[in-house]
C-alpha cells in the first residue's frame, strides 16, 4: 500500500505544502498565506498551514487521514519553544504521528532541497539572509539570520536600507554622489528629500518595502555607480563571512557544496560574480550551486527519511520530474 508524506514550507509571505508517495512521486501541492507565528500569531499560523494543507490534499485525492509521516520547516523556528509551538500545531491539524513529525527551521528544508538530502551548505539572500551547514556526522550550524534589526547583512532588506542611506549622505554632502539619490527619491514619491523622514518614521515601511528597493541598487551598480557596486561588495563579503564560519564550525575547511538560494543569489548579475569570487578567496574548493529542488520538497524528502526511505537516485529523480 502507498504511503504519503507531507513536506511544508512556510514563510513570511506564504505557505506551500506538497504531498509525496514513498516513491517519490509529487502528488499533489497546495498554498496557504503566511504561517511565521512570530508576525501573524498561533490561530493564523495553524489556519494557513491547514489552508495549504486542504489545497494539496483536494490536488492529490486524499482525504482527511493523518500522513505516514510530515516535516515542516517554518521561518523563525529556532527555539525549542518554538519547536513545541509548531508540533502542537501539527497535533491539532492532525498531520501525522508524533514520532513520524519533524519540525525545524526553513534553511533546514532549503539546504535538504538545495543539494538533494547532501551535507552541506545553504547560502540564501532573499527579503532576509541566513547560512546554515549540515556535515556528515550529523551536526549542524546556522550563521546570520538573526533579523532585520541585529542581521539579515547582504539581503535584499540590508540592500535596501544602505540605498535610503546613500541617498541621504549623497544629498547632505557626507557621501558621494550617486544615481541612488534620484531614484530613491522617484522610488517613494518624494517631491523634496526632506520628507523621507515622514515616508520611514511616521507613515512607516514594512521590511518588503524596503527591500523593494534592492533592485535600484543593481540598477546602479549596472550603470557603474561606484557607490552602489561598493554596496554589492560589502553585501558579497557579509554573505561569504557566513559561509566561512558555518564551514569553520562544521570541519568542512574549504571544501564544501554551497547551494545558492534566494532571488538574489539567483539573477546571475554582479552581487552573484562578487560572492563568487569572495568566496574563491575564502574557501578555494567550495563548488557552488543553484537549488536542485524546491525547499517545500526538500521538507517532503527529509518525511521520507522519517519513514525509512533513504534519499536515492530513483527518488530524487521522482522528486526532480516536472
Amino acid at each position: 500500500m502507498m504511503r504519503y508524506v507531507l513536506g511544508i514550507d512556510g514563510g513570511g509571505t506564504k505557505t506551500q505544502a506538497a504531498i509525496v508517495g514513498d516513491d517519490g512521486q509529487v502528488r499533489g501541492s497546495g498554498l496557504g498565506g503566511p504561517s511565521n507565528y512570530d508576525d501573524i500569531g498561533v490561530e493564523r499560523s495553524r489556519a494557513n498551514i491547514g489552508q495549504a494543507v486542504a489545497a494539496a490534499r483536494a490536488a492529490a485525492g486524499l482525504g482527511e487521514a493523518p500522513f505516514d509521516a510530515a516535516f515542516l520547516g517554518l521561518a523563525g523556528i529556532v527555539s525549542a519553544q518554538d519547536h513545541d509551538v509548531v508540533r502542537a500545531i501539527a497535533g491539532d491539524l492532525r498531520l501525522a504521528p508524533a514520532e513520524r513529525l519533524g519540525v525545524h527551521h526553513d534553511c533546514r528544508i532549503a539546504l535538504a532541497g538545495g543539494l538533494s538530502g547532501r551535507p552541506g551548505i545553504v547560502l540564501i539572500a532573499g527579503t532576509g539572509s541566513s547560512c546554515y551547514g549540515l556535515n556528515a556526522a550529523g551536526a549542524d550550524w546556522r550563521a546570520g539570520g538573526w533579523g532585520n534589526l541585529i542581521g539579515d547583512e547582504g539581503s535584499g532588506y540590508w540592500l535596501g536600507v544602505q540605498a535610503l542611506r546613500s541617498a541621504v549622505r549623497a544629498y547632505d554632502g557626507r557621501g558621494a554622489a550617486t544615481p541612488l539619490q534620484a531614484e530613491v527619491r522617484r522610488a517613494l514619491g518624494l517631491a523634496d528629500m526632506n520628507e523621507i523622514m515622514h515616508r520611514v518614521y511616521a507613515s512607516g515601511m514594512s521590511r518588503a518595502e524596503i527591500a523593494a528597493l534592492a533592485p535600484l541598487v543593481f540598477a546602479a551598480a549596472e550603470a557603474g555607480d561606484e557607490v552602489a557596486l561598493g554596496l554589492l561588495r560589502r553585501a558579497a563579503d557579509d554573505l561569504a563571512e557566513c559561509a566561512a564560519a558555518v564551514a569553520g564550525r562544521l570541519g568542512f575547511g574549504g571544501d564544501c557544496e554551497i547551494a545558492l538560494v534566494g532571488g538574489l543569489l539567483q539573477r546571475g548579475d554582479l552581487l552573484a560574480r562578487a560572492l563568487d569570487a569572495t568566496l574563491r578567496a575564502r574557501m578555494p574548493q567550495r563548488r557552488c550551486t543553484l537549488p536542485e529542488l524546491p525547499p517545500v520538497l526538500g521538507a517532503a524528502l527529509l518525511a521520507l527519511r522519517l519513514l525509512g526511505v533513504p534519499s536515492e537516485p530513483g527518488i530524487i529523480r521522482a522528486l526532480r520530474a516536472p
